[in-house]
């Protein structure tokens, strides 16, 4: 992607928008290589994100000074692009969640960087798609997943009984998970029935919000049966990296999930954010918001071959 008198004119726009619309970073969403030392001179003064596809662009990118994230996005709508590069800018901590971006992508052509969006990521995230769950290519059943997450969302922004609470919830793998794991003092869920822990019941989810306050990490099943609770996670957290400012709850999940198949799902008690691990990272960070998200299906159909 050559630096040309089309391409200067809507970099022009976008820095021009930028100012205008008071957002707080630029996302450009890169499906080709471009000069990026040249890009960085022309959004000189403007908070950069660049989101690549390709891991030597990404190397070319961070080279030049320029916040890069590296997804996957091919043979996907712009809009699934736009939210992959999105959220995980926001997992690498490169954006607030309640930043104004204004987004460049091509939207028509390919190669073309032809089409600038404003887009406000507070409303953004509140309309996550199932399909930003389902990138985590997991073998935990989705239905579990989005029922755990909810259930996390619900503790961080409610609290209980006035206060913030902190949680873990380890989902998946469990037999590998007992292995490491002890119980921090007693097992709340020991001697119930499976229904009796099952998650799909709203009497369970409450029982575990009660729960929730208690030290250790939660194990769920893939069926979303509680397994047990209060659980002091004890996996090697070597060659871990975790964002500044992360507690012993967030590498307990890291670890956990790098050491096991299982998906970890944290609550910060300081801010009520969420963040979801795999395979020893975070891949996923959501805020509480005061109104509970819903998790909405995002259809797409391809144009006909005519």
């Amino acid at each position: 992607m050559k630096f040309n008198e089309e391409l200067e004119t809507i970099l022009a726009a976008v820095v021009k928008l930028t100012k205008g619309v008071g957002a707080d970073a630029v996302l450009l969403l890169a499906d080709e290589a471009i000069d990026w030392p040249e890009l960085a001179a022309r959004l000189e003064g403007e908070k950069i994100v660049v989101a690549v596809e390709r891991s030597e662009d990404a190397v070319a990118a961070v080279e030049a000074g320029l916040p890069t994230v590296l997804v996957d996005t091919t043979e996907v709508p712009v809009y699934d692009k736009l939210s992959q590069s999105l959220l995980k800018a926001i997992a690498d901590e490169m954006l607030a969640p309640a930043s104004r971006v204004v987004a460049l992508y091509s939207g028509f052509e390919a190669g073309t960087l032809d089409s600038i969006s404003v887009i406000d990521l507070g409303d953004h995230l509140g309309r996550l798609t199932v399909r930003d769950l389902r990138q985590l290519e997991t073998r935990v059943p989705l239905d579990t997943l989005q029922t755990v997450v909810n259930l996390a969302l619900e503790i961080g922004r409610e609290g209980r009984e006035g206060k913030p609470v902190g949680t873990m919830f380890v989902v998946g793998d469990v037999v590998k998970v007992r292995k490491f794991s002890r119980s921090a003092s007693f097992d709340p869920v020991r001697g119930y029935s499976r229904k009796e822990r099952n998650l799909k019941h709203a009497r369970v989810r409450e029982g575990i919000k009660e729960i929730a306050q208690m030290d250790g990490a939660i194990v769920v099943a893939p069926d979303g049966t509680v397994e047990a609770a209060a659980q002091y996670i004890d996996a090697p957290a070597a060659d871990i990296s975790l964002s500044k400012g992360l507690g012993a709850r967030h590498w307990s999940a890291a670890a956990i999930t790098r050491a096991t198949k299982a998906v970890a799902v944290a609550v910060s008690e300081s801010s009520g954010t969420v963040r979801i691990f795999q395979n020893g990272e975070c891949v996923l960070r959501i805020e509480p918001f005061r109104r509970p998200m819903k998790w909405k299906e995002y259809e797409y159909e391809p144009p006909s071959a005519e």
